[in-house]
Order: C-alpha cells, then sequence, then structure tokens
C-alpha cells in the first residue's frame, strides 16, 4: 500500500539530525556509559506534592473524559498567569488547553495555514518545527538568524520572505540558543507581521527561564493581540514533561475554531493531568523559580568555564536550559565534532545542524545534569576542541 507524501515526507525526505543522540543513546543500552548533553529533560522529576495532586483527582475519579478545550478553573489559571505576566487582558474563552506544547504548535499551524501555504520559521529552530508546518500541508521556508547578530532575526530578513507566507514561528527564549529575543528585534517583528497580515505563532515555553533581561511577549506589543497565537506549557516551567500539558492563548475567534480542532483530533487533555497542573500553576512563582534554579546555576558555571579557553566560541544564554557553542575553529563540522566527542569521550552533545544551517558549526549542550558531572563535561569538551584548533 501506498503511503500519504504528507507522512513521508514529514522530515523533508531526510534525516531529522538526531543521528548523534540516537547513537548514544544506543551505546548507553549495549552498556557503555554516556554523558548526555542532547535533550531538554530536567534531571530533577515532577515535584512530589504535584504527582500527589494528580493521584488524589485519578482516585477522586477524573479519569473519564474531561471538557475538550480544558478545564475551566486551568483556563481560567492559564489565562490569569497570561494577564499577570503581559498585561494584556485574557480570559478562559481566550485560552484552548492541548497535550503539551508540541500538539499547540500542531493546533496552530492548522488555524494559521491551508495546504500549500508558506509558514516561515526562524533558523536556529527546535527540531520538530520544519516537520510541524509539512504535517498540516503547509511549506516550511527559513529565515537565518546569524551567530554574527546573537541569533537575533532581522526584521529586514523576514520580510524579504514574508509577501507569500501565511504565519510566521519565532521561539523566546529560544530552544537552541539560549537567546532572548530584544524589544527591538519582537518591535520589527511585529512591524513585518501587521505590514503583511501574517500570523505570529509564538513560542512562549521557556518564559519561566530568564537569565539576563526581561521576556516580552509579542502578543503584548500594539495591533498584535488579534494575530498572535501563544504556545505555553507545564513541561519547562514544573517539569512536567511526560504530563503532556500545554495551550494556545489567541484571539476568541482563533480559540473557538481551535476548540473544533480538538474535538476531532486529541479529545482534550486527561482531566487528572489537568488537575495537577492546576495545582501546579496554584503555587506560583516559588515553583517555577526552583525548577529553573539549577539552569541558572549551571548557565554560572558555564560562562565562568568558557571565559577561561579560546577553543570554543558562545553567545551568552540569557534563557531556557542551553548553550550553543561555536567549535568552527576545529575545522570541523557541529556534526563531526560531536561524533568524535562521543567517539573519544562519551560525551553526547546535539549538533547545531540538528536545528538549522544558521548553527552549523555549532553544537547545542543541555545543562540537564547535576553540577558537578556538567562542569567536568563541560571542561572536556573545550579541552577536546582545543586540542583541534
Amino acid at each position: 500500500m501506498q503511503l500519504s507524501q504528507r507522512i513521508t515526507q514529514l522530515n523533508g525526505g531526510g534525516s531529522d539530525g538526531w543521528d548523534v543522540f540516537y547513537k548514544a543513546r544506543k551505546m548507553i543500552a549495549e552498556g557503555v556509559p554516556v554523558t548526555e548533553l542532547t535533550i531538554g529533560e530536567h534531571d530533577i522529576r515532577t515535584a512530589a506534592p504535584i504527582l500527589q495532586a494528580m493521584h488524589a483527582s485519578a482516585l477522586g475519579g477524573h479519569t473519564g473524559y474531561a471538557m475538550v478545550p480544558g478545564t475551566t478553573d486551568l483556563r481560567d489559571a492559564v489565562a490569569a498567569r497570561v494577564q499577570a505576566r503581559t498585561g494584556v487582558p485574557t480570559t478562559r474563552a481566550n485560552v484552548l488547553i492541548t497535550p503539551g506544547g508540541q500538539a499547540a504548535l500542531f493546533a496552530a499551524h492548522h488555524a494559521a495555514c491551508d495546504e500549500g501555504d508558506t509558514a516561515l520559521f526562524i533558523d536556529p529552530y527546535y527540531a520538530t518545527y520544519p516537520g510541524t508546518i509539512r504535517g498540516v500541508g503547509a511549506r516550511p521556508l527559513a529565515v537565518a538568524a546569524h551567530a554574527g547578530n546573537g541569533f537575533q532575526p532581522r526584521a529586514r530578513d523576514i520580510a524579504e520572505k514574508a509577501e507569500a507566507a501565511k504565519s510566521l514561528l519565532i521561539n523566546s527564549p529560544n530552544n537552541p540558543t539560549g537567546v532572548i529575543y530584544g524589544r527591538d528585534t519582537l518591535e520589527g517583528i511585529a512591524a513585518v507581521c501587521r505590514d503583511q497580515d501574517l500570523w505570529l505563532i509564538s513560542d512562549e515555553v521557556y518564559d519561566s527561564q530568564i537569565w539576563r533581561g526581561a521576556h516580552l511577549s509579542p502578543r503584548a506589543l500594539p495591533g498584535m493581540a488579534e494575530r498572535t497565537l501563544v504556545i505555553g506549557s507545564m513541561s519547562k516551567s514544573h517539569a512536567m514533561t511526560g504530563s503532556r500539558c500545554g495551550w494556545i492563548v489567541g484571539p476568541e475567534e482563533a480559540i473557538r475554531h481551535l476548540v473544533n480542532l480538538s474535538t476531532n483530533t486529541t479529545y482534550g487533555v486527561p482531566g487528572y493531568i489537568q488537575d495537577a497542573s492546576l495545582f501546579a500553576l496554584n503555587q506560583g512563582a516559588p515553583m517555577e523559580t526552583e525548577i529553573a534554579a539549577p539552569f541558572q546555576r549551571r548557565r554560572a558555571l558555564a560562562l565562568k568555564i568558557l571565559a577561561g579557553q579560546n577553543a570554543v566560541g558562545h553567545v551568552p544564554p540569557d534563557g531556557a536550559m542551553y548553550l550553543m557553542l561555536d567549535v568552527r575553529g576545529t575545522g570541523m563540522s557541529g556534526e563531526d565534532f560531536a561524533l568524535a566527542l562521543l567517539e573519544t569521550h562519551r560525551i553526547a552533545v546535539m549538533p547545531g545542524e540538528s536545528f538549522g544551517q544558521a548553527a552549523a558549526g555549532h553544537v547545542r549542550v543541555a545543562m540537564t545534569i547535576e553540577d558537578s558531572a556538567f562542569a567536568s563535561a563541560l571542561e572536556t569538551l573545550c579541552a577536546f576542541a582545543a586540542t583541534l584548533s
């Protein structure tokens, strides 16, 4: 039987860029010890009180079909969190609860794009972005944000590709670079979206991980609330990656139609997961600060280590849980360097090429292991790069 082109071409007919990760996991399965600095997975588990709230909800009977848009209480809590952080009036009518941020990205592009439409996204990008766009039948088109500009996308570069596009996807704080888009960057992006009548899809799942400066949601800029779909998630802010609870915040009309999409696809999020998410949000900022603290410590460790060497370059991360390191001085691609590091030192990092061509010659390091082990691994990486430079 013939499979659809949409499913067989989801990754653009090539590798998904995760070969180093898969090789590291294979080595681990074979009993080879590997230090993993690959995926954005907390080294702490979901906090016990959240799990207890989930358990109590399940035992209390919230195990049947939940309301597809999300429970009223959770939608209210998400709306309150967004309004408090952005100053933009937000109610439950602006909120759809989804099975994680990835499902929210997929749904948002369904709302913005028809079959064959062009959807822009910024390179470097989270690895699933192009496949998500292809998955809704749209055509992904990257706009490069270069290391020389601090990985800040330029409005003129977006405008050059925007005329035939329907949407633009951005991510700040950014995975993989750790960069936070500044106000000037976001105002330039907003101007292009207004001028070219683009939907802006803003992935803000790292908004609780801010190390320097401030996070600005573009939905708060003039004329943007009616054309912006914001993606949020419990995964990063509350170490609930496996619980799969996220949301879209947008105009009421868009949310009404997205509820119809959810009814015909995911049919909502389990009630006990939503109740646990509500409990977690109700703990307020202290819990989010506690979850983020290890990454802030490791960022400080990393900057100290990187300042003491000259083999590896970097753009200091202002948010998120990653470092993007420039290894071009070794004369190797990011992928070749990552493979060599894995083979010689059993340290796994992600090639920059996994996240687009703008990050070629770089590697992404996830700050997701215990502090001393992380520092040791980063020191080894820098020393290895120095032997190659």
